[in-house]
């Protein structure tokens, strides 16, 4: 179950000790976090203690009673205590981050201000905030206050020039229907036959959904990356990285939530090659110069092109550039110029006339990467 740690060209430690990996270990999380290699984890999702100060029962309007976070290890006997920990746990969490890692942190009003102030103290760099908008959340009995309905996730670098992180940008377009995924996401809370229960009661109080860590999982890392959950809890991210086919180091201190972790991990299967597969980033495809087309002649110098309403026409040079009237340049900075624009994807933006249609130059790009090894 080890896998041996060497520096990996991105960030990685130097270390051949070897990594607790797709196991749970129980104890302490700074204490055990603070055993392991420096710089040896991709992502950390964290899911700590809300420290959510309930004080007394909570009734329903019928009196019956609300199943609240009631358990020892939320609550802390003040603020100040609360910061020492999470600062605590904060610190060790980033020395285990490779260089190009990143941490996620989910909490509510209760804290999620505190953790950004010490993150932001600490030296990560935030990257985004994102608002977990529940579709059915616990309404407020009491009538007092708004019902809270989202949670926050901040997603942090471990500096501000830590370079080299994963974003799997183009897979979430697309599992937002080919649109820009945005900060808020709407998602329901975990229930139904996802929700585990001991006895008819549930078995851990803030379980997390399995769409949430797929969408964080799917998103930040990349198949074989290792994440470290130091709250694992019920399980939900082993859960998720196993199907997903990503390494999980778990970190958990209650008994009763290790075994359970351990028996829900245990019956997940993880997908297939093809059913991991996600739409690439561009940033990690292979460039390819639009001169590379003109060179294999795909496109012959001479020959023109035109924008897919033939509103502009270029004429392609031999060196791979573009002339229109009154301007030459790259295919990005002609088709720009044409239009007035500041910018402009010259792949999508330029189309070769064929049989009669017009067909976007980005067709030849695709079939020059197909051929590359």
């Amino acid at each position: 179950m080890g896998k041996s740690v060497k520096n990996d060209g991105n960030g990685g430690g130097k270390t051949a000790d070897t990594l607790p990996l797709d196991r749970i270990l129980k104890g302490d999380c700074v204490r055990l976090m603070d055993n392991l290699p420096e710089k040896s984890v991709d992502v950390v999702f964290a899911d700590p203690p809300y420290n959510m100060q309930l004080k007394g029962e909570l009734h329903r309007p019928d009196n019956s009673l609300v199943d609240a976070v009631t358990d020892d290890w939320d609550k802390f006997d003040s603020f100040r205590d609360y910061d020492k920990f999470t600062r605590a746990w904060l610190s060790s969490a980033r020395r285990v981050l490779k260089d190009n890692g990143t941490l996620w942190v989910i909490g509510s009003y209760h804290n999620i201000y505190r953790v950004g102030s010490a993150l932001q103290d600490l030296g990560y760099w935030i990257l985004n905030d994102v608002i977990w908008r529940k579709t059915n959340p616990m309404p407020n009995f009491r009538g007092t206050r708004f019902t809270n309905a989202h949670e926050t996730l901040i997603w942090a670098a471990k500096s501000e020039k830590a370079r080299g992180r994963t974003f799997n940008y183009q897979a979430m377009k697309a599992l937002n229907g080919d649109v820009q995924m945005r900060s808020d996401w709407t998602l329901p809370i975990c229930s139904g036959k996802e929700r585990l229960r001991i006895n008819g009661e549930k078995a851990h109080a803030t379980q997390k959904p399995e769409a949430l860590l797929h969408r964080v999982i799917l998103s930040s890392t990349n198949r074989g990356d290792i994440i470290l959950d130091p709250f694992f809890g019920s399980g939900t991210t082993g859960a998720v990285a196993k199907r997903l086919d990503r390494r999980y180091i778990g970190i958990e201190r209650e008994e009763g939530y290790v075994k359970m972790a351990r028996d829900r991990i245990a019956k997940v299967h993880k997908l297939d090659d093809e059913a991991l597969e996600i739409t690439p980033s561009k940033q990690s495809l292979p460039r390819v110069p639009f001169g590379t087309i003109v060179e294999r002649g795909l496109l012959s110098p001479g020959s023109t092109l035109y924008d897919a309403q033939r509103r502009f026409a270029a004429r392609i040079r031999s060196d791979g550039t573009l002339a229109c009237r009154d301007q030459t340049g790259s295919i990005h900075q002609i088709g720009a110029h044409v239009q007035g624009a500041p910018a402009c994807n010259g792949w999508t933006f330029w189309h070769f006339e064929k049989a009669g249609s017009l067909t976007p130059i980005d067709i030849l790009r695709q079939r020059i990467r197909a051929e590359m090894p």
